[in-house]
């Protein structure tokens, strides 16, 4: 019997999808999962005729793959997957692959990298971005691990993976151990942006307006024929046209509590540690967390109760004025990843292609947005760029919506309502555009009660002082400086 071109462990909504795309591509899939019953009732129904084989132990699994041994782990991540890798070694032979499709975190692909290479293997660390949809039709991977890896997995890799207009794969090789999952984080902490900021929109037009949903409806309709043109925008036009069996639009009558997996969380964390200022998307974290405390917000709502005026204006022109705020947003909250990723390759020294990190985006993943293409195009005009503002298609854009931009979020804040994440990226954009910052100050605060230094802007850069500010502390400063 031919045998196998991969083999995959794990078949929930993901792992299933996975291996059917895989198999409607040419591919022949052996599938193994922990509870057997699962194999069984897969190959008997959904796989049925297919070219896939069921397995019911680790090592039938195993002998049903050709050399060099491909497989595809799509198990919860965490314990799992260490206590999977170490099922798996024991049966595989130098040269064989692992694949961590699931939402690890980045350190610990890092560790199995390591780990699973000392045993003579090839690791790869995969993020799929799509839901069960982009498994099924074509996800967006972004794969990463053991570079000798990528010849023997890219043709299944590439061949099931998203296709953007031209036909170029939604899918290429990130870098060494950990940076696909990285890039994988910071896709999942882009994409808390952007819907949080999705949904500030929709609340300035709901309470700000008093939209209907059907007019809000017909408002994303038309933003997703504008350089908002993406998969986010067009699902939120979707649910606030769906109604229910009885005619109620079925959005109104869900609890206003977000939940989240981690990965978001994950993402601020990682920019706390590489102390780039990822403003946006850790607002856009905390305002889950602040939806969760629904019974507080409750009580507290009615000890300081408010009133948001009727909105006395050009009701479309302000419209127009939220769509260019929600744009201007948006670019700083990529903005704000690229610059995590960037200051993250240096870190681990990970050899990033961000053009094409834009481009694996494009299509399959849920953040896949018409505007990703001309973060492509900035980068491969220059890959060195520091920051997405500085590029002259997005300068030029920014001083077009700024103005609107302020209006909004100053309109908000007269109204009491909440914009965490549109007025953090104005805070952020104001903050980067200011040439002196009062961290002048800042650093003489922490020289007077702490001794820990300054630099002068009328000495060369480097060079640390040290001022007695009480007259009775002495000369001596700190040993350290953290700028």
């Amino acid at each position: 019997m031919k045998k196998c071109d991969i083999g995959l462990v794990g078949l929930a909504v993901m792992g299933e999808n996975l291996v059917m795309n895989m198999e409607s591509k040419g591919f022949r899939v052996a599938v193994y999962n922990r509870t057997i019953e699962k194999v069984k009732s897969f190959v008997e129904g959904r796989a049925a005729d297919k070219n896939i084989v069921g397995c019911y132990s680790i090592e039938e699994l195993v002998a049903n793959l050709a050399k060099p041994r491909k497989v595809f782990m799509m198990v919860k991540a965490g314990a799992p997957v260490d206590q999977l890798i170490e099922q798996l070694i024991p049966h595989l032979e130098e040269g064989d692959i692992l694949i961590d499709g699931g939402n690890s975190h980045f350190p610990d692909t890092v560790r199995r990298t390591e780990y699973v290479e000392s045993k003579g293997l090839l690791y790869v660390g995969c993020g799929v971005s799509g839901g069960e949809e982009g498994a099924l039709n074509g996800p967006s991977m972004m794969p990463g691990g053991s570079p000798a890896a990528w010849e023997y997995v890219k043709p299944i890799f590439q061949g099931i993976c998203a296709k953007v207009e031209d036909g170029a794969a939604c899918c290429d090789w990130v870098g060494e151990n950990g940076a696909g999952h990285f890039v994988k984080m910071v896709h999942n902490g882009i994409e808390y942006g952007d819907m949080q900021l999705i949904c500030e929109a929709y609340q300035l037009m709901r309470d700000g307006l008093g939209m209907t949903p059907a007019e809000m409806h017909d408002v994303f309709a038309a933003w997703n024929k504008t350089e908002l043109d993406s998969y986010l925008i067009e699902i939120t036009r979707d649910i606030l046209g769906y109604k229910d069996e009885k005619g109620e639009t079925t959005v109104n009558y869900i609890l206003d509590t977000a939940g989240q997996k981690g990965t978001g969380k994950w993402t601020a964390i990682s920019a706390l540690d590489e102390g780039v200022p990822l403003t946006l998307i850790g607002e856009a974290v905390f305002a889950r967390c602040l939806s969760a405390q629904k019974p507080e917000r409750v009580t507290a709502s009615k000890v300081f109760p408010k009133e948001i005026p009727a909105f006395e204006g050009d009701k479309a022109a302000f419209i127009e004025a939220i769509r260019k705020a929600l744009y201007a947003s948006k670019i700083i909250s990529y903005a704000q990843g690229y610059t995590l990723m960037r200051t993250a390759a240096k870190t681990y020294n990970w050899n990033l292609n961000y053009g094409g990190i834009a481009l694996m985006w494009r299509g399959g993943c849920i953040i896949r947005s018409v505007f990703l293409g001309k973060i492509k195009e900035a980068y491969d005009k220059n890959p060195a760029l520091e920051n997405l503002l500085l590029d002259d298609y997005f300068a030029e854009t920014m001083k077009t919506l700024v103005s609107s931009w302020r209006e909004v979020v100053a309109y908000a804040v007269k109204a009491g309502i909440p914009m965490p994440a549109f007025s953090s990226a104005l805070s952020y954009f104001d903050g980067y555009t200011t040439a002196c910052l009062p961290a002048n100050l800042l650093q003489a605060q922490r020289d007077y009660f702490g001794a820990h230094t300054y630099e002068r802007i009328d000495q060369p850069r480097g060079q640390f002082f040290h001022t007695n500010w009480t007259g009775h502390g002495g000369s001596t400063a700190s040993s350290t400086y953290n700028a």
